[in-house]
């Protein structure tokens, strides 16, 4: 209670959401997601099979040919790095921002920044993961209309090295969503706090 020109106001508290204990578990879920995203990154970034093939025999002699399947020969899979990677240094830069933010808020929009970042991220992640499962999807059965062939009976470690990345973005996609919905409800009660602290006045 605090005493305003003859008057008693009533400040509202910040519910579950400000106690320690909610914030430290939204620091273990933001970390969680930046390991999530990072070993996407990593794993597809460093995904690579080289293979030699039999192309034509002359003679007796074997003509070779040797090819490399590399992420950055697909767009999809540039863009799936990409959407990872940014998402890693965001959740970075927001466990510093749980830790040291209150230091740096201006005019309190440090929740409606943070939740509209979130919610970015959660758009980001979901394109790059599904684009990238698209292509996999490609590679793994083609596409016998367009005529396309499928590359993963032939570089399988390719192939399942990309299943393993995709499996880490869409548990980062599920971790980012759940951070995403817990920093729209932090702003939703910061500003509802803000407006029951102006509005509320009880009598003498």
């Amino acid at each position: 209670m605090a005493l305003q020109s003859g008057k008693k106001q009533m400040f509202i508290g910040y519910s579950i959401w400000s106690k320690p204990n909610s914030s430290w578990t939204l620091l273990g879920l933001r970390l969680l997601a930046f390991l999530a995203t990072a070993a996407a990154t990593l794993v597809m970034v460093l995904n690579k099979q080289t293979k030699t093939f039999v192309v034509a025999t002359i003679g007796t002699t074997p003509v070779n040919l040797t090819l490399t399947a590399k992420f950055h020969h697909t767009p999809a899979f540039v863009f799936f790095v990409i959407a990872n990677g940014l998402v890693s240094i965001h959740n970075l830069v927001m466990i510093m921002v749980d830790l040291f933010g209150s230091k740096f808020d201006y005019k309190g929009l440090r929740f409606a920044m943070i939740a509209i970042l979130d919610t970015l991220n959660v758009a980001l992640v979901s394109g790059g993961a599904n684009a990238a499962v698209f292509m996999a999807e490609l590679g793994k059965n083609g596409n016998s209309h367009a005529r396309w062939d499928k590359i993963c009976d032939k570089f399988g470690t390719f192939c399942d090295r990309g299943s393993e990345a995709l499996i880490a973005s869409f548990a980062a996609l599920a971790l980012v969503l759940l951070i995403s919905s817990i920093s729209i409800l932090k702003l939703r009660l910061k500003s509802h706090t803000a407006y029951m602290n102006e509005n509320i006045v009880l009598p003498n």
